[in-house]
């Protein structure tokens, strides 16, 4: 708030809905470029919800997605929340339960476990529990209310909205794939994209397809939540190797299941930021920000990327779709000197592939056989 001339109170432009109702809670609220590990996030005590908790407010969220970290201590039971949007929800740590339901409509409880990724449906009531009774549980939340509180601003419309919802057959049943033909300058291949409200290891996952577009020999598995606007991806990159450099719009929450390594990011012609992450690191890259992965580790690393509403994915300022993505054959000399800098620390070698320097859409091999999953931990 700032005090107007004429002595009455007005609302800084800079200051939304979204950022006074977090003020209100009393939670920590964390900012910044990236969190180092949501597993030792320092908490606080949010009494309508009896639990620890946090706010993530990292430059790139740009007042579209939050991102919160709940704690349950063991053996557990959080009290029932309803809440008008859809939310996604990563399993940091722990084992527990999940029981979903709405006004007349029959009660649905589910597992999870570490590295589980699951939707909390909008206009729902969901109760959270803890099963183990030796140690807390951690969950990283997902959803588009900043945006929303943008154009109503009243928290009693998401947590106190008796609007009754739609009939969602076969809800938290298997996840299924089908096939999606690429468009624009993806015309002529095809991926497949799994939908479904629960998938219970993102670390394990194998169900990936390559993608080339972004070389290095890496894969990919596109999700999509049925009857939800929120969608999301998750990259495998191998061993050594590290992907194009690429920009997008606002609001790509990056949270890293497995593996170590950093990304570099930065606005075109401009100083360069770089993030250091291993399991259990989040960070966001900001709105046109170029960023690019690196895996330093000997084994494949995997980041899962909770994605913007449908219409931001791309960012408002390219004009260009081409200039989104720079090539192997056109970064920065600084890019590929300081992989190989890191990894010498580290007593390796580059697994890069020297003609992706000198040749343009250089176009990696790819073995059906490859092994990218992990054994959970």
């Amino acid at each position: 708030m700032t005090q107007g001339t004429n002595g009455t109170a007005t609302l800084s432009p800079d200051i939304t809905g979204h950022d006074r109702w977090m003020d209100t809670v009393g939670i920590p609220i964390h900012r910044g470029y990236y969190i180092d590990d949501i597993r030792t996030l320092e908490l606080g005590w949010w009494e309508e919800r009896q639990c620890q908790a946090a706010f993530l407010e990292m430059h790139g969220q740009e007042g579209v997605t939050e991102v919160r970290v709940t704690e349950i201590a063991p053996g557990k039971t959080l009290p029932p929340v309803h809440f008008a949007l859809d939310e996604t929800v990563y399993v940091v740590e722990g084992r527990g339960l999940t029981t979903v339901w709405a006004d007349g409509k029959e009660k649905k409880t589910f597992e999870w476990q570490k590295h589980s990724l699951f939707l909390l449906p909008g206009n729902h009531t969901y109760q959270l529990t803890n099963t183990q009774g030796d140690r807390p549980v951690r969950l990283m939340h997902t959803n588009y209310l900043p945006m929303a509180m943008s154009a109503i601003a009243d928290p009693r419309f998401y947590f106190e909205n008796k609007f009754e919802p739609a009939d969602t057959p076969n809800f938290y049943s298997e996840a299924k794939v089908v096939t999606q033909e690429g468009q624009g300058p993806r015309a002529g291949t095809s991926r497949s994209l799994w939908t479904g409200n629960f998938f219970p290891d993102m670390r394990a996952w194998d169900q990936l397809d390559p993608l080339s577009y972004r070389g290095a020999g890496g894969r990919a598995v596109m999700i999509d939540f049925p009857g939800s606007e929120l969608t999301c991806h998750m990259s495998v990159i191998p061993a050594l190797r590290y992907k194009k450099a690429h920009r997008h719009g606002a609001g790509f929450v990056i949270v890293i299941p497995a593996g170590e390594g950093y990304s570099i990011m930065w606005p075109d012609g401009s100083e360069k930021e770089v993030v250091p992450w291993h399991e259990a690191s989040v960070f966001v890259p900001p709105l046109n920000w170029f960023h690019q992965h690196f895996n330093v580790g000997n084994r494949p690393a995997r980041y899962l990327a909770i994605h913007p509403p449908r219409g931001r994915l791309r960012g408002e300022n390219v004009v260009d779709p081409s200039r989104d993505q720079v090539e192997f054959d056109q970064e920065d000399m600084f890019i590929r000197q300081k992989f190989e800098d890191e990894l010498k620390q580290r007593g390796a070698t580059t697994r890069m592939v020297e003609e992706a320097y000198t040749t343009p859409n250089y176009q990696w091999t790819y073995d059906p056989g490859e092994n990218f999953a992990q054994d959970s931990a």
